[in-house]
C-alpha cells in the first residue's frame, strides 16, 4: 500500500474519520425530522410505527396551506426581480467604470455580510413608518417581497460577475460591427453565455427566500404568515409529527433547488 502524498489529506484515515463525525453531526438532525415525520405518535418522543397521515393531516390544514402558498408566491416573485436586479447590477458593474464604483461594490455586499436581525429590525422600522397596513392579498405580501429582493439580489450579482470577469467583450463589440445594435448584441450575444449563472443565480434568491424565517419575521402582517414563520409559531405548542411533515416539505424543496443550482454551476464551469 503506498504512502499518500504530504498534502493528499483525504487518503488519511483520520481525516476521512473527521470528515464522517462532521457530517454525521452536521446532518443526523435533518434525517431525524425526516425520519420522525412519519412516527405513528402525537407527541413525536418515542417511535410508534410508520404512518403518512400527517402529511395528509398537513395538507388539510388550511392555515398551513395558506403560509406556503405565501412563501411559493414570495420566492417566486422575490426570484424574478431580484434576479432581474441582479443580472443589471453584474452587467453594470462589469461594464463601466465610475469614480464611486468600489463604494457601490462595498455597499452591495453590505445584506450579504450583515446578520439577517439588523436587516429584519431595519426592515421593520422603514415599513413600519413608511409602509400601508391592511392591503388585500398578494399586496400584503409585497412588504416581505422587498425586503428579501433587498436581502437577495447582491447574490445574484456576485453570482453572475463571477462569470462575467471571465468572458472576452470582442464578440459583443464583434456583433456590433456587424450592425447589432447594443441592446442586441446584448440579448443575443451577452446574456446567452452568462445564462447559466443566471439560472444559478435565480434558483439560489428563491432557495433564500423560500427558506428565510428572520427577515420575514420582522416584516410579516398577521395576514401574510410564511411557512417558515407558520411553523415556529407550531413548534412553541410541541414538536408533532405534523410540524415535521411540513418542515420536511420545505427542506425537500429548498434542497432540489440547491441541487439544481449546484449542477448548473457545474456544467457552466465543465463547458
Amino acid at each position: 500500500m503506498s504512502k499518500p502524498a504530504l498534502l493528499d489529506y483525504a487518503a488519511r484515515w483520520w481525516m476521512r474519520l473527521f470528515l464522517a463525525m462532521f457530517f454525521l453531526l452536521l446532518y443526523a438532525p435533518i434525517v431525524i425530522l425526516i425520519i420522525f415525520s412519519f412516527n405513528d405518535s402525537k407527541r413525536n418522543i418515542v417511535w410508534r410505527g410508520a404512518t403518512g397521515k400527517y402529511y395528509a393531516k398537513a395538507w388539510a390544514n388550511d392555515s398551513l396551506i395558506e403560509a406556503f402558498i405565501n412563501s411559493l408566491t414570495i420566492a417566486v416573485a422575490n426570484m424574478i426581480v431580484g434576479t432581474l436586479l441582479g443580472v443589471i447590477t453584474a452587467i453594470l458593474l462589469w461594464r463601466f467604470r465610475f469614480p464611486a464604483k468600489k463604494a457601490v461594490e462595498g455597499v452591495l455586499a453590505l445584506p450579504i455580510v450583515i446578520p439577517e436581525i439588523c436587516m429584519g429590525v431595519a426592515m421593520l422600522v422603514f415599513f413600519n413608518k413608511w409602509w400601508p397596513n391592511n392591503l388585500v392579498w398578494p399586496l400584503n405580501l409585497v412588504n416581505i417581497i422587498i425586503a428579501h429582493v433587498t436581502f437577495t439580489f447582491p447574490f445574484v450579482a456576485v453570482i453572475v460577475r463571477g462569470q462575467l470577469a471571465g468572458l472576452n467583450r470582442e464578440f459583443e463589440l464583434a456583433a456590433m460591427d456587424l450592425g447589432a445594435s447594443e441592446w442586441r448584441a446584448m440579448i443575443d450575444v451577452l446574456l446567452p453565455q452568462i445564462k447559466p449563472s443566471i439560472i444559478a443565480g435565480a434558483l439560489i434568491a428563491f432557495t433564500l427566500s423560500l427558506e428565510d424565517f428572520v427577515i420575514t419575521y420582522f416584516t410579516a402582517g398577521p395576514d401574510s404568515i410564511t411557512l417558515p414563520v407558520k411553523i415556529n409559531s407550531m413548534v412553541r405548542f410541541s414538536v408533532t409529527p405534523e410540524v415535521n411533515a411540513a418542515s420536511t416539505i420545505l427542506i425537500i424543496i429548498t434542497i432540489v433547488a440547491v441541487w439544481l443550482a449546484m449542477r448548473i454551476q457545474k456544467e457552466k464551469t465543465n463547458g
